[in-house]
């Protein structure tokens, strides 16, 4: 259990960092001196920084994915499961700005390991809107003329980009179910069948 647990706070040590200085700025002493361990305790769970973020990554986003499957198991209407992705990711960048952060920044690094990821893992998080722009199709509710890999992209694209209004110097006030309602009606108007 203590493994566990230093297991964890060295993943939210390393995601706050991350947000804070940047993946390449960032050291190894300085995740060790906020997850309050000895910098060779790292060592014991991660080989190197980069272990760490693909990590951060692959915890966090199988996470992300659990939490919206979840949810989406209880629809079967496509409309409202594009909503209920687009809250959830929403709410949830919000409740962890490290993490929106570093999935802002690091994710579009141009390292080959970042890139083989976003091949992977990140790719099955994208995949669940392409899942439902397709059962949308199937179902005669959204155009069949938008290719659903096409779209996976634009939403997430907007997501990440929406989720920046909580980010300093925003004043905006904007909660993220009133985010998530403005973004669900301009996606649902070219989406939908007329």
């Amino acid at each position: 259990m203590k493994s566990l647990n230093k297991h964890v706070k060295i993943i939210n040590a390393a995601t706050k960092v991350f947000a804070k200085k940047g993946f390449f700025n960032a050291r190894i002493s300085d995740i060790a001196k906020e997850a309050k361990v000895a910098d060779g305790t790292i060592y014991l769970y991660f080989n190197n920084k980069f272990d760490i973020l693909i990590s951060v990554f692959d915890e966090e986003i199988s996470n992300m994915i659990s939490q919206v499957n979840i949810l989406l198991e209880k629809e079967d209407d496509p409309e409202k499961m594009l909503a209920t992705f687009i809250k959830k990711h929403l709410s949830m960048m919000k409740k962890n700005r490290n993490l929106a952060e570093v999935i802002q920044i690091e994710l579009r690094q141009s390292s080959k390991i970042i890139k083989k990821y976003r091949n992977n893992k990140f790719n099955d998080y994208l995949d669940i809107i392409a899942s439902i722009i397709q059962k949308g199709q199937e179902q005669g509710v959204y155009r069949t003329d938008i290719e659903p890999d096409i779209i996976k992209m634009v939403i997430f694209g907007a997501l990440d980009e929406a989720a920046r209004i909580w980010s300093p110097p925003s004043s905006s006030k904007l909660s993220a179910d009133e985010m998530a309602e403005q973004l669900i009606t301009i996606f649902l108007s070219g989406l939908l069948l007329a």
